[in-house]
């Protein structure tokens, strides 16, 4: 098998049209976390009818096919798409857009998806390459740890790989660029939650009580004291307050004895992850003390950071490079503070995780306007292609 350049493969406007077809089939249906019933269907059936052997199951809804290459060769590699929705509605009145309330594809897991499809057809129909593919297609990614579920239920040992990759598109950066980098690509994302217990009371008897929304107010303007003073100065970390409840509104007139507040942490090294736990916790029970308080706290560690190893990120950019030119790969792409579930098989196998320019008009990921572009469809397909032949040619 030849390396394959993107316009090239842009031109079959056949193959182009069927997998286009299946991926907006995949966006009409969105479904959610390990749900992803008719889509793991979908997807079987099609590798099925490729001759791939195919294995259900799991994390529930998992698809693993594997495609032996005509050539002798014992290496293996995985590649990797994620499937499933996120519960969002939809707001961009395309002609193939969810009929599920409340839920859409608002990620491009559709398009990741129909990608790898894509280049299962093509390997399927010219397998000149030494060893095998095993590709993976993920429920779950979306803040539940699909990817962790599948090592845990056996991915890897019923399926062992010398190297797995995934892809994802990157909205607002120009169609059909790549952007990679060795080490720590993307952060670590946990959650942490802090209960303040005082007793309350009468708002306008605060001195008869302990008031838990002043030791909030003293642990909220301390927060941002760990990134600026407590993480070396070439680290980052990134902590924000995404909800906080506290008495009634209908009771402006009562201080309230409870004060929930959860919120997010990013960081990209294991040891300032360990620290910022430490230290929101330092802070919270500082606080509470303050304010003659009690303070329950909880760090609740779900994604560890993306790391991508060295030795196959050169592999994904030689195999971008021959897709789209040198001059559309940025190997050295900044960091990304979102969070991704890949990152578990990173830690598990040898690999490197890629993105792919969705459009610069592109919405952004997460919001109700977004849509994977499917001018991108040729550009991720032989990048899939040319990084078998990288890898196994």
């Amino acid at each position: 098998m030849k390396q394959i350049e993107a316009t090239t493969l842009a031109a079959d406007k056949d193959f182009l049209s069927r997998i286009t077809s299946i991926r907006q089939q995949i966006h009409s249906h969105p479904e959610t976390a390990f749900e992803e019933v008719k889509t793991s269907d979908l997807v079987a059936e099609f590798l099925e009818n490729l001759g791939l052997q195919i294995h259900r199951g799991l994390a529930k809804t998992g698809v693993v096919g594997t495609l032996k290459g005509r050539l002798a060769g014992e290496r293996t590699i995985g590649l990797r798409a994620d499937m499933d929705a996120l519960f969002i509605t939809e707001e961009t009145d395309k002609s193939y857009s969810s009929n599920v309330p409340g839920k859409m594809h608002a990620c491009g897991h559709d398009g990741h998806t129909a990608m790898l499809l894509g280049a299962a057809e093509k390997l399927a129909q010219n397998p000149d390459f030494a060893g095998t593919v095993h590709f993976i297609f993920q429920p779950g990614e979306e803040g539940v740890g699909g990817g962790r579920v599948m090592i845990e239920e056996g991915l890897f040992d019923l399926f062992p790989c010398d190297a797995v990759y995934g892809m994802h598109n990157m909205p607002k950066t120009k169609s059909g660029e790549f952007f990679i980098r060795s080490g720590p690509m993307m952060s670590a994302g946990d959650t942490w939650e802090l209960h303040l217990r005082g007793t309350g009371g009468h708002g306008a008897m605060p001195h008869k009580g302990t008031d838990p929304t002043m030791a909030l107010g003293t642990f909220l303007t301390s927060l941002s004291t760990i990134a600026a003073r407590n993480v070396e100065s070439f680290d980052s970390a990134v902590i924000s307050v995404g909800h906080i409840s506290a008495g009634d509104a209908m009771s402006p007139n009562i201080i309230p004895a409870d004060v929930f507040v959860r919120g997010t942490a990013r960081t990209f090294k294991p040891e300032t992850r360990d620290l910022v736990e430490l230290r929101i916790g330092e802070l919270a029970q500082s606080a509470a003390q303050m304010h003659n308080c009690a303070a329950d706290y909880n760090f609740i560690r779900r994604y560890p950071s993306l790391v991508n190893h060295k030795a196959e990120t050169i592999k994904a950019v030689a195999a971008a490079t021959a897709s789209v030119g040198a001059d559309s790969v940025n190997p050295e792409a900044e960091r990304v503070g979102a969070s991704e579930d890949f990152a578990f098989m990173l830690e598990k196998c040898a690999g490197a995780y890629i993105c792919l320019g969705n459009g610069e008009e592109s919405a952004f990921v997460h919001t109700p306007k977004f849509d994977f572009n499917d001018e991108i469809i040729p550009f991720g397909v032989s990048y899939w292609l040319n990084l078998v032949q990288v890898e196994l040619g």
